[in-house]
């Protein structure tokens, strides 16, 4: 459970929450398309957060999300929609479901299997049995796409992948005319006149 502390702290932020999107005329203005441009904004500062090493900016862009959450959440209770009570249980009961290995009875024991596990569950759960489900449509397309090989399983050898990468570089070459084989010798002599200088 948590502290009292952080529920205090929780609680204050549902205050400043509600006070913003009541007494702040930007704040009034916002709804969930207007705001998510921003949410978007503060996951990607958050993951530079997280790769940056530096704990004391990991909790101020971590603070910028679970901002977000509260702002967004909000906007699903003034229109009786749901709440942050409602996203929380949410969110704790899929998280249960998702590791029965911990919550049931399931047996996982490696990360990689508790991956194939949680996919497994999420594609019975969220679409219906089908490999590939709906993704979101502003998704990037490199996200898009590790999504789409993480849903197959595509799981291939390095000699594959390697090979794969080969096969088409070779294509990009024929379709702009260029000589792949003369292509590389160059890049591999510039290269070595690049380090030699």
């Amino acid at each position: 459970m948590p502290t009292g502390r952080t529920s205090d702290a929780l609680l204050a932020l549902d205050e400043i929450t509600r006070r913003l999107r009541r007494d702040c005329p930007w704040d009034r203005e916002q709804d969930e398309r207007s705001i998510v441009p921003h949410t978007v904004e503060e996951a990607y500062e958050l993951a530079d957060a997280a790769h940056s090493g530096d704990d004391a900016k990991l909790v101020d862009e971590l603070g910028d999300v679970l901002f977000q959450v509260y702002f967004l959440s909000l906007l699903l209770e003034e229109r009786d929609a749901g709440s942050l009570a409602e996203v929380a249980d949410r969110c704790r009961e899929k998280l249960i479901r998702r590791h029965p290995h911990v919550f049931g009875e399931a047996s996982v024991d490696t990360a990689a299997g508790v991956v194939r596990q949680w996919d497994d569950i999420k594609r019975d759960d969220e679409r219906g049995g089908e490999l590939f489900g709906a993704l979101p449509e502003n998704l990037p397309s490199l996200s898009y796409a590790r999504k789409l090989q993480r849903q197959a399983r595509e799981e291939r050898t390095p000699f594959q992948i390697v090979g794969d990468l080969f096969f088409h570089a070779v294509a990009a070459a024929r379709a702009l005319d260029v000589d792949p084989e003369l292509a590389l010798r160059d890049a591999a002599n510039r290269f070595k006149e690049e380090k030699e200088a």
